[in-house]
């Protein structure tokens, strides 16, 4: 089988959001709830869905006054909820290959489960840097605040780990005046720079310094969230406009939103100078249940997809840098409708363009096999980034990659049983998928 070939091949994590605290110190998980349950929105929104309250999991409350057996129990009395889900896959391959438990998790066999993650959360190997090795995780990427000082990464670069834990720069409340937040973010990154950033050449040249300051710690990438795709090349003197009006307070939402769209281009140029690749995940509306945003904050498995127009937002972005073979865009979609219509006719031509992997609510069996018959026709195998699993769940980290290997496994049987190609070109893709085309893809 083609899954054989790939299945332990070591793991790249190009693009995740794990904490690199966690590596840096070392330290023992506290609980399985707060390892399986409390960071993970694929787990608790469904819960949410089915009438529990984000408190009675953990979410916004102290973790001094958690119940962490109370949450996992939430978990384990709704475990029929998650059938046909990738969540429940990815949970059920991390208790049986990662704690080694046959136990099917249920009501009944809830407190039996807790006690032997909770057992083995003690002891040495797992802990978060033997996690690392255990999983064969080669390079593992965290999503970093512009602003961040990424001591982190310099504790764990120190310990001479085999893993390559790197930052990503993702320097989107710098960017854009709409975020909560912006202006005092402006005034920290002139402090932290020495640069005058209510002036484009110093804004320019702060934003530079602080991707150096991640290249440094090893970042090989960028990362930009963009509610709805759109870029526009301004002259010097129009977006120093913008930039007073915005600082002052003077701009209305369009005007932010066109140096928000201009500034995406900065980026890109950039990139094309320092090397940096650019990440743009486009597509989600952010925080739609109000409630939840306003009493819990973001990221509270309220995002929502929408529809991109990717010919049309990415237009003056790449008709600027889209020729220029120095400069990596990955473009990630939450709208899969684009795929075969924009993405995959847009990667089969501009030189810096390449198409990631099914993002957030299309990271499954039936996603990826979607993706793949969307795409390759058009694009090709190597204009895709290969695969990340974009997750905040250290224990899913494995899980993800192989359904990830197994789907591609899959697809290239197919295309070998219809004489597509052979097996020998089957073996070099799915190598190429599973991680030649992230090495690539993410200069790693």
């Amino acid at each position: 089988m083609l899954y054989d070939a790939i299945r332990d091949l070591p793991i790249l994590s190009p693009h995740g959001h794990t904490l690199p605290d966690w590596f840096a110190e070392d330290r023992a998980f506290s609980d399985p709830a707060d390892l399986l349950i409390v960071p993970d929105h694929y787990v608790f929104r469904m819960l949410y869905s089915q009438g529990v309250p984000l408190e009675e999991l953990g979410i916004g409350v102290d973790p001094e006054r958690r119940d962490p057996r109370a949450i996992f129990r939430h978990l384990a009395n709704r475990w029929h909820l998650f059938l046909g889900t990738p969540s429940r896959g990815w949970t059920e391959h991390t208790l049986r290959e990662v704690f080694a438990i046959g136990e099917t998790l249920g009501p009944d066999t809830a407190d039996v489960i807790y006690d032997q993650i909770d057992a083995a959360l003690r002891q040495p190997d797992f802990r978060p840097a033997a996690l690392l090795a255990r999983f064969n995780i080669e390079v593992l990427a965290t999503t970093d605040a512009a602003l961040d000082d990424l001591s982190p990464h310099a504790a764990f670069a120190q310990t001479g780990h085999a893993t390559r834990i790197v930052p990503t720069f993702r320097p989107d409340a710098l960017l854009d005046p709409t975020a909560v937040g912006w202006t005092t973010a402006m005034a920290q990154l002139g402090e932290l720079t020495g640069e005058d950033c209510a002036m484009m050449t110093g804004w320019r040249a702060a934003l530079a310094a602080r991707r150096q300051h991640f290249i440094n710690h090893g970042a090989t990438a960028t990362d930009h969230a963009i509610e709805a795709l759109e870029t526009e090349w301004l002259d010097d003197k129009t977006a120093q406009e913008l930039l007073d009006n915005c600082l002052t307070g003077r701009a209305d939402t369009a005007e932010k939103r066109r140096l928000y769209n201009h500034m995406l281009i900065e980026m890109a140029q950039m990139s094309v100078e320092d090397g940096l690749v650019m990440q743009i995940h486009a597509g989600s509306a952010r925080g739609t249940n109000l409630a939840l945003t306003k009493r819990f904050g973001p990221d509270k498995g309220a995002d929502i997809p929408l529809r991109q127009n990717w010919v049309r937002g990415a237009d003056a972005l790449l008709n600027r840098v889209g020729n220029d073979p120095r400069l990596t865009i990955i473009a990630f979609t939450l709208d899969e409708s684009v795929y075969s219509r924009e993405l995959a006719p847009m990667a089969g031509h501009w030189p810096a363009l390449r198409l990631g992997p099914p993002w957030w609510f299309h990271d499954s069996p039936k996603g990826i096999q979607r993706y793949l018959d969307s795409v390759v026709e058009t694009a090709g195998y190597w204009n895709l980034a290969g695969f990340n699993d974009d997750t905040r769940a250290l224990m899913s980290i494995p899980a993800r990659h192989d359904m990830w290997r197994r789907a591609v496994a899959a697809h290239l049987e197919e295309q070998v049983a219809a004489r597509k190609f052979g097996m020998d070109d089957a073996v070099q893709v799915a190598e190429w998928l599973a991680v030649g085309a992230a090495r690539a893809a993410y200069r790693l």
